[in-house]
């Protein structure tokens, strides 16, 4: 089934504002991670991370099943379709990775803020952590950057269910044109 047109702006608008929130609370949660890293103030280093699991769970979380559902019905409702170009597949495989990552990312989010909860950290205490924190973060924003490029360029190239559907879409248009 193809989206009105009405329909389809809606859908893009909640998938384009999913995806840039989506974003930017990951560069906020990067600058955060940065910021309890870096940090020699313990009240910084405690905000930080507290703050880290809050924007997790209550902001980037929401955001990223909003950008993979939004994005799931658009590919569902336009002439794009889920199957039909190689782009589309390679954002969604982004998509669900980013979001599986995410999930699995969340828990030593939450070990950390458990821990600045009840007691003030040391320098370099846990600092394998806090680094993977930046690290993943900053991997996060440039797999969404892969995905703005990809929505923004289209590179050419359909599957073979994509071609398949072309060519049933010519056949169509050719005998309604002969009638």
């Amino acid at each position: 089934m193809m989206f009105t047109q009405g329909v389809r702006k809606l859908g893009l608008t909640a998938h384009v504002s999913c995806s840039v929130g989506w974003f930017g609370s990951i560069a906020a949660f990067l600058a955060l991670a940065i910021s309890g890293l870096t940090s020699a103030d313990a009240q910084t280093v405690r905000a930080a991370y507290l703050a880290m699991d809050l924007i997790g769970w209550f902001v980037i979380v929401p955001l990223c099943f909003g950008s993979l559902l939004t994005g799931l019905a658009q590919s569902l409702g336009t002439h794009w379709g889920l199957f039909r170009h190689y782009w589309v597949l390679l954002k969604l495989l982004i998509t669900v990775l980013a979001t599986l990552l995410l999930l699995v990312h969340m828990q030593p989010v939450g070990h950390l803020a458990r821990v600045v909860a009840e007691r003030t950290l040391a320098g370099g205490e846990m600092a394998g952590l806090r680094i993977q924190l930046i690290a993943d973060a900053a991997a996060a924003l440039v797999a969404l950057l892969i995905n703005a490029t990809l929505s923004v360029y289209k590179p050419r190239g359909r599957t073979p269910y994509g071609w398949r559907k072309r060519r049933e879409e010519l056949m169509t248009s050719r005998r309604r044109t002969a009638i």
